[in-house]
């Protein structure tokens, strides 16, 4: 009596198997603080400080978002993160766009080392100069202030890369025949450039508002009135007061200054995608 073996998965099926058990495991480690996080902000105290670990709450305590909103002014906080994050990046845009325009479609002395300083300045992060920045800010009694929040960041190397690499993709004829119409470099960056590359700005508008958002350290640096506290300042505010002994609501601060960037994520998702996929390595 010969026994029957099952066949084997194609090599094709078996890689995909293993490729996407990879990526939901990578993302079930990346989820899982965010997940608790959820998790902790909807217990009540009793089932926070157990020793017990369990996700889904015996009972929802949603007493710990009202907490949360009227503790603190939050609403305040996140008012100041889309002023901050906003006028960032307006200000980035105006200027990252005509920089990569120029130097990805417009020939000129110099053009190859000022973008070799473009790569060398993605290499130096913002710690290393921010004490510099501080101290003319104080000088000029700026600081404790939107304008110490904004200022700083107004221009941005990464930006200026990824456009020039979004321009450079663009054929040059297009931009002769419009200066053939007459129509003068200004109005073919904003007119033509910039709508084409609408999904690289998606992508480097969903970076510049994550980074920005999330910035603890220059918020912590240059202010210290709660009026114009960014959100992650504003939770230092909110832990301070709360002393650790109520996460709950602490943990439905957290998530509600979380919120607004999952919602943005998921609102841009295809185009920041395109963005991040069509701003290739050109040389």
């Amino acid at each position: 009596m010969s026994g029957r073996f099952p066949r084997r998965l194609p090599r094709h099926l078996t890689g995909r198997i293993l490729g996407t058990a990879l990526l939901l495991l990578g993302a079930l480690v990346v989820l899982a603080p965010f997940l608790w996080m959820l998790s902790v902000s909807l217990k009540p105290a009793d089932e926070i400080f157990t020793s017990d670990v369990h996700l889904i709450p015996n009972r929802i305590a949603w007493e710990n978002y009202v907490t949360a909103v009227t503790t603190v002014p939050l609403g305040r906080f996140l008012l100041n993160g889309v002023i901050v994050c906003g006028g960032i990046l307006v200000f980035q845009i105006l200027f990252t766009v005509p920089c990569a325009y120029a130097l990805a479609q417009r020939s000129f002395p110099g053009r190859s080392l000022l973008f070799g300083c473009v790569l060398a300045g993605l290499l130096v992060p913002f710690h290393v100069t921010a004490i510099p920045i501080f101290i003319g800010l104080a000088k000029l009694r700026l600081l404790d202030s939107y304008t110490a929040l904004i200022l700083p960041f107004i221009g941005s190397v990464f930006g200026i890369f990824l456009f020039r690499q979004f321009f450079a993709r663009l054929p040059t004829a297009l931009f002769d025949a419009a200066r053939v119409d007459g129509l003068s470099e200004a109005a073919i960056v904003w007119r033509i450039a910039l709508p084409l590359a609408w999904p690289a700005a998606t992508a480097f508008a969903v970076f510049s508002v994550t980074a920005h958002w999330n910035d603890l350290f220059w918020p912590l640096v240059a202010t210290t009135s709660p009026e114009i506290a960014t959100p992650p300042r504003g939770i230092l505010y909110f832990r301070d007061e709360e002393a650790g002994t109520d996460l709950g609501p602490l943990m439905a601060g957290a998530t509600l200054v979380t919120a607004p960037l999952v919602i943005l994520f998921l609102l841009a998702q295809r185009t920041f995608m395109r963005g991040v996929a069509s701003g290739g390595l050109r040389g």
